[in-house]
């Protein structure tokens, strides 16, 4: 015990010693640091008064101090900025999922804005816009150079008026234009419908209705089917879902999960990091989940695929993810404007950042892209195909009963219709097939989600 003390004792002498001995050159160091921003801000100053006073046109000051603040926060990444009072409103009202607008999810690159996605039945979506696309003119005049804000800016208007945006799209020759009216935006956040004995929730985007719209939607389609033992399992589309709020990426993901971590978020000070736990209660009760994502998959989006992949609940289909790893922060500031700033990064259960990298699909499958220019095929006549039913004295069939006939019936007509969708929607239907595959094998089917194949390209 005296031993014990003693080293104690040591330890605190060697840590007195050590801080008596390095504090001098520290708070040398912070002076210096402060002086320097001191000297920083003179230099600002400075810079703001020659513009005020000598610019060859005659400029608001307060303009000038909020493009000094929008560029202080644009430098340090593609998510932080500033927003004016005005600009605050709309990202409040967005929040609870209504705004007005295009329709689309954008970030900056290369200079120039890229399209993360486009938003479902939004004018951007019907007028053809898609994830990736590269805006590089809006209404003729160029937005390179131009940061986030300013480009965005130049894209609103007067609900009812028109736009004309400029498109480099990859896999088209040249850049063409795309006209698009302005319109109030109405985000239905969760759409529900049944393919065959498969739930589909599509989820467009995480606001304040997701979750509740997704509860109720899902409760609606299970009574319209009979009950859960009449569904094979639930289809999560989050294509092209640009994320948002990440209390509701934590509820989606808990609506499926009975345990275990969801995501935790990491900030500058390792003492602020949270976990985020799932509670008891899944609304399917364990019926298998695929998960849908692309490319205009993010932030949110990839929270929820990426604790269901990693707790093994769900097999995730598609192509790879935006890979947006970080959390922002709305900050109120005087004057009712505010700032958005990152302030953490988030980590899926197993601990991994998809920052850059984005959620990896355990089974990767492309959406065949349709060419709106290609000659529809000529039918010909081919001779009708025959089976034994048709041909003439066949014998009956004595191993089934009218009613074993009907359903075999009723099962081959959700096959067809399940091929039609292939045509329609090749990785929804993916997706619905797989879940069709697992109902086959029963309770076995844990076995096959616990193995994630590498790829699967179409």
């Amino acid at each position: 015990m005296k031993k014990f003390a003693m080293a104690a004792v040591s330890g605190m002498t060697v840590a007195i010693v050590a801080t008596t001995q390095i504090a001098p050159p520290l708070l040398a160091q912070d002076k210096a640091r402060e002086s320097l921003v001191y000297e920083q801000l003179d230099l600002f100053g400075d810079v703001f008064e020659r513009i005020r006073s000598q610019y060859v046109e005659d400029v608001e000051p307060s303009e000038l101090i909020e493009a000094a603040i929008d560029g202080m926060l644009t430098s340090l990444d593609p998510h932080s900025s500033y927003h004016p009072p005005e600009e605050a409103d709309d990202l409040r009202v967005q929040t609870r999922g209504e705004f007005g607008g295009l329709g689309i999810e954008v970030t900056q690159e290369e200079g120039f804005v890229k399209v993360v996605t486009p938003m479902d039945d939004t004018p951007a979506d019907e007028a053809g816009v898609e994830a990736g696309d590269f805006i590089t003119h809006v209404d003729g005049e160029s937005v390179l150079g131009l940061t986030l804000d300013e480009a965005v800016k130049m894209m609103r208007g007067p609900v009812g008026s028109e736009i004309v945006i400029t498109v480099v799209r990859e896999g088209e020759p040249e850049p063409f234009d795309i006209t698009i009216v302005r319109d109030t935006i109405k985000l239905t956040a969760v759409r529900a419908r049944t393919e065959s004995d498969t739930v589909v929730l599509r989820i467009s985007a995480f606001n304040d209705q997701t979750y509740p719209n997704l509860a109720d939607s899902l409760a609606e389609e299970i009574e319209a089917a009979g009950g859960l033992d009449n569904i094979n399992g639930v289809v999560l589309d989050l294509r092209n879902n640009p994320g948002g709020l990440l209390l509701q990426a934590i509820k989606v993901s808990d609506a499926f999960l009975d345990e275990g971590e969801i995501v935790s978020t990491r900030g500058r000070n390792p003492d602020e990091g949270k976990r985020y736990n799932a509670v008891a209660g899944d609304l399917v009760e364990g019926k298998p989940i695929v998960v849908l994502v692309n490319g205009g998959s993010a932030s949110a989006s990839e929270i929820v695929a990426g604790a269901l992949q990693d707790h093994r609940r769900a097999i995730v289909v598609g192509t790879k993810s935006f890979g947006k790893g970080s959390v922002q922060t709305v900050m109120q500031l005087r004057g009712d404007g505010s700032i958005r700033l990152t302030t953490a990064r988030y980590y899926t259960p197993s601990g991994r950042s998809i920052q850059n990298l984005g959620i990896s699909p355990d089974i990767v499958v492309r959406q065949p892209r349709v060419d709106p220019n290609a000659e529809p095929e000529e039918e010909t006549p081919s001779r009708p195909r025959r089976s034994e039913a048709d041909l003439r004295g066949t014998l009956d069939n004595d191993s089934l009963s009218e009613d074993e006939i009907r359903q075999i019936e009723q099962e081959r007509e959700m096959a067809e219709k399940a091929a039609e969708l292939r045509d329609e929607d090749y990785q929804l239907a993916y997706a619905i097939d797989i879940l069709r595959g697992l109902a086959a094998l029963g309770p076995q089917y844990r076995a096959l989600a616990d193995f994630a194949p590498e790829a699967a390209d179409q």
